[in-house]
């Protein structure tokens, strides 16, 4: 129709119509008024202040402000905060600088991280952000995509970015690279026509979509779609409006600085109305009090706990995981769920042919694996292997090597590829067979090639022998028996049995197989010609078929049962079909051979992850296929509703709801920056082994957090017994605040961080995942920490009694001894700190001889301390003899007894 009888567009109905592939081509122009002479521009101008730019939507970033006072408005903070306050009230203005430094440290880190992760879908933008070529009133230009609008015509051609989502017109040998938002890694080949409505976004070969990359042919289509309303504009939108679920490790220390404060409180409160029944004026009562706070305050736990993700995350970079933010660390030690792709992460990502079944039936195996020649064939069964089979698969090799647009060369010893993976395949599997691509070559005149297309899914060479012309055909299996009257049998050729091939074909694909078939044909004196077509094609002899396959990562069925045995759920979530994901799901030992797969249909119709036929459909399967982002991110909710703590990985835009959403969002290394921006750590390899470390590294972290907070929780309470049990006694405080702060920060804060470096105990992939509802504070280390906390301040406590009381000595004097015992019980407590089930004296020192030289420096700091002046004034200590010193160690050592015998209680009981 003529533009100006063009109706006006309906905003809403083409906001709302998703079904453009199931129109026929003048329903579509009929919807969004236009033709194919495209709009006039003053009505495309129109349009635009009506839809607005062709951009995807931005989240407005939370002001820097915003993001320090959400860092400070944190339990541990308010604490350090009070400790800083407490410290000034009794006039120790360093410490409470110390402790103020410490704040703004962590602070600062915490909202540098957040910042960057609030600017994580600004690379979205960078989709759209390119030059379309238009054509508008019958004439075509080129323009930004930004000023793209709904019924606008684009022309496409190899090597475009698609700038909005298309309805094609036309589709001359059109593919596109559509795996950052489908998942899937073989190129999609496009078509015109309508569709059925019931089939996914991978199967729309009558679209394209906005961000994907035209690597073939030529075409024409209608934007349908722009800005927020495309399919990457949606998942922009998702990720927008989805919230991150908090780490793990955030949230068990949340309720842990929680339970501290609760407990501090109450102590103090306690203990405030104790002194006051017992006669004791208000400003005494003040500073007993804030004496005993100090003791219980954790002050040195933020370094330590950086610290030791820090070392954990630098272990982990060692394995191929980089942490971008560091709470991941403990995250993926934490998960339950791991919610996998395939292609690139199971599998090398790179096609391989595996099995050749020449027409009358001798089959080989094709060991090796990826774009290379290494690797032999062998028969599958005895038999096959005879000099006049093996001639037969070179002279098929000799056939797909000519019918071949790619390369796959050797250079310098590295193995290096070019053109559409399946051709280079074919290549590996004659370099295999002991068959050179320039030596076939060499040997065959090339007459002319017809190139694969989409449309006819075959590729064909003719070539001259001397006097004879042949051609050799592969392609799709359906398509070469097409072209096919016989079929090899031996050294003859009989009628083709079409019925056994595709039965055979069937079977290969059934098991994750892409199969493709190979036929050849000769022809006397055949006419030369400049450009040969589908109809020069003379009847031809089928040859065989071959089946491909995305061979899977050596170690990854390994890593898989370690999982397994970890305790932890592996899940495939890909876009690829369900046929070759159940097969890798089955052959890696993700899934069962009787499992139903889950399609991105099925859920469909299952409604949405609030809908229980939904859920019952994801708890029933360990295989997702064919799903879109926007299911895989309702997947992920599912899970998470349940109380799994998921781990979910992914390469492209389409997994980025996905990855924001999960507990812990593991990024490919080969994968769109919106994945790595999004994710919180990134596998460099994209290895699933690697995220199998990454886990194993992860437990470390937990372990050697645990161990730090176990260290400096249980010499608080060995501080509160002792000063609860002067006070019950009636006797003076044992140390004062300024002593307890030196405790707190100097000696524990140096043996905190030296613990941080602790190597990873055996044994922590053969344990089950943490219950998500565990907290810090289990049983154990309720019971470890009132063991060794009671020992200590009983320790103390009979010191502090016997100087004062028995011996009759001053205050001072006895706080001397009382401060050693107290430096010497910590130094000696890391060592049971090391590991919460194993024996001290079987932890080897070679697994962290920075604890060695953090414990003699802390014991060495005091000593030091004990001679300097300056240090004897502020500390109110003085030297004391090695003798004295060696009763006090030896004393001591009842810490390390009474731990040794509760470690061989446990360990009696049977808590791992």
């Amino acid at each position: 129709m003529p533009n100006n009888q063009k109706k006006k567009l309906s905003q809403s109905e083409t906001f709302n119509y998703k079904n453009w592939h199931t129109l026929e081509e003048e329903v579509v122009f009929e919807k969004l008024a236009s033709d194919n002479t495209g709009l006039e521009p003053e009505e495309a101008a129109n349009r635009l202040l009506i839809y607005g730019t062709n951009a995807l939507p931005t989240k407005k970033l939370t002001p820097l402000w915003t993001i320090l006072i959400h860092q400070i408005m944190n339990p541990l903070i308010f604490i350090l905060i009070a400790a800083a306050i407490l410290s000034l009230a009794l006039g120790d203005a360093k410490d409470a600088i110390f402790i103020l430094l410490v704040i703004v440290l962590n602070s600062t880190l915490g909202a540098y991280q957040e910042y960057n992760a609030e600017k994580s879908a600004a690379s979205l933008q960078n989709l759209l952000k390119i030059t379309a070529r238009v054509r508008r009133g019958n004439k075509e230009f080129e323009l930004s995509s930004e000023d793209l609008v709904p019924g606008d015509i684009v022309l496409l051609a190899s090597g475009y970015k698609v700038p909005g989502d298309l309805r094609l017109l036309e589709a001359n040998n059109l593919t596109s690279d559509e795996s950052f938002l489908t998942g899937e890694s073989i190129e999609a080949n496009k078509k015109a026509g309508r569709l059925p409505e019931n089939i996914g976004i991978t199967e729309r070969a009558n679209m394209a979509y906005a961000g994907s990359i035209i690597t073939s042919g030529r075409g024409i289509g209608i934007v349908v779609s722009t800005g927020i309303n495309t399919e990457v504009g949606q998942i922009a939108e998702h990720l927008n409006e989805s919230e991150s679920a908090k780490p793990p490790l955030v949230m068990r220390m949340e309720k842990f600085t929680k339970q501290i404060s609760i407990v501090v409180l109450l102590i103090s409160v306690f203990l405030a109305v104790l002194l006051r029944l017992q006669g004791l004026d208000f400003a005494s009562i003040f500073f007993v009090v804030l004496a005993l706070a100090v003791s219980a305050i954790p002050e040195g736990l933020p370094v330590a706990l950086t610290v030791a993700l820090s070392i954990a995350a630098s272990k982990m970079a060692k394995r191929n995981v980089i942490v971008r933010k560091l709470p991941a660390v403990e995250s993926l030690g934490s998960c339950t769920v791991i919610a996998t792709d395939k292609t690139g992460t199971l599998t090398v990502n790179q096609q391989t042919a595996r099995l050749v079944f020449l027409p009358d039936g001798p089959g080989f195996r094709i060991s090796g694996q990826g774009y290379n020649g290494d690797g032999d064939f062998s028969p599958i069964h005895k038999g096959d292997s005879s000099d006049q089979e093996r001639n037969r698969l070179r002279e098929l090799a000799i056939l797909f090597m000519l019918a071949n647009e790619g390369s796959l060369t050797r250079e310098n010893g590295e193995w290096i590829h070019f053109g559409d993976p399946m051709d280079v395949a074919f290549l590996a599997l004659g370099y295999k067979l002991g068959i050179s691509p320039d030596e076939v070559k060499s040997q065959n005149q090339l007459l002319e090639i017809i190139p694969y297309e989409s449309e006819h899914q075959f590729s064909a060479a003719f070539y001259q022998q001397e006097d004879m012309t042949f051609i050799a055909v592969k392609g799709a299996v359906e398509t070469i028996l097409k072209f096919c009257h016989q079929m090899e049998d031996q050294d003859k050729t009989v009628d083709l049995d079409t019925v056994k091939i595709e039965k055979q074909a069937e079977e290969l694909a059934a098991q994750g197989y892409r199969v493709l078939g190979v036929a050849g044909a000769k022809h006397p004196g055949y006419e030369k010609k400049d450009k040969y077509e589908d109809s020069d094609l003379p009847k031809m002899v089928f040859r065989g078929l071959v089946g491909f396959i995305d061979p899977l990562r050596p170690e990854v069925i390994d890593s898989v049962n370690e999982c397994k045995e970890a305790g932890i759920k592996v899940i495939m979530i890909t876009g690829d079909h369900p046929k070759t994901a159940m097969a890798i799901a089955t052959e890696v030992g993700i899934a069962q051979p009787d499992e139903a797969v889950v399609t991105g249909r099925k859920l469909s119709k299952a409604g949405s992850s609030a809908d229980s036929e939904f859920k019952t459909l994801v708890n029933s399967s360990h295989v997702f296929a064919r799903v879109s982002p926007t299911q895989k991110l309702e997947i992920v909710e599912v899970l998470i509703k349940e109380k799994e703590f998921v781990a979910v990985t992914g390469d492209g835009v389409n997994d980025a709801p996905a990855l924001r959403r999960a507990n812990i969002g593991v990024a490919m290394g080969s994968g769109t920056d919106v994945a790595k921006e999004i994710s919180s750590m990134i596998v460099t390899d994209d290895n699933f082994s690697s995220i199998v470390s990454g886990v194993e590294e992860g437990r470390f972290a937990y372990d050697n957090v645990r161990k730090v907070i176990y260290l400096l929780i249980s010499t608080g309470a060995a501080e509160v017994a002792l000063f609860m049990a002067a006070i019950f006694a009636g006797l003076p405080l044992p140390l004062t605040a300024v002593q307890l702060l030196w405790l707190n920060l100097v000696t524990n804060g140096i043996q905190g961080v030296a613990l941080a470096f602790e190597d990873g105990e055996p044994g922590a992939m053969k344990r089950n995942p943490r219950k998500t509802d565990e907290k810090i504070f289990n049983p154990q280390m309720i019971s470890q920490t009132v063991i060794s906390g009671i020992t200590m301040g009983s320790i103390a406590f009979g010191c502090w009694y016997f100087l004062i009381v028995v011996q009759g000595w001053g205050v001072i004097e006895s706080r001397n001894i009382v401060l050693l015992a107290m430096v010497l019980m910590e130094n000696i407590h890391v060592f049971n700190c090391r590991s919460e089930r194993v024996s001290a004296f079987k932890v080897p020192l070679s697994h962290n001889y920075i604890l060695v030289i953090g414990v003699l420096a802390a014991q060495g700091l005091h000593i030091l301390s004990m001679h300097l002046p300056f240090m004897q004034q502020i500390l109110e200590i003085e030297p004391i003899s090695f003798f004295e010193w060696g009763v006090i160690f030896a004393l001591d050592l009842l810490l390390l007894l009474v731990m040794e015998i509760y470690k061989l209680i446990i360990k009696k009981l049977g808590y791992r």
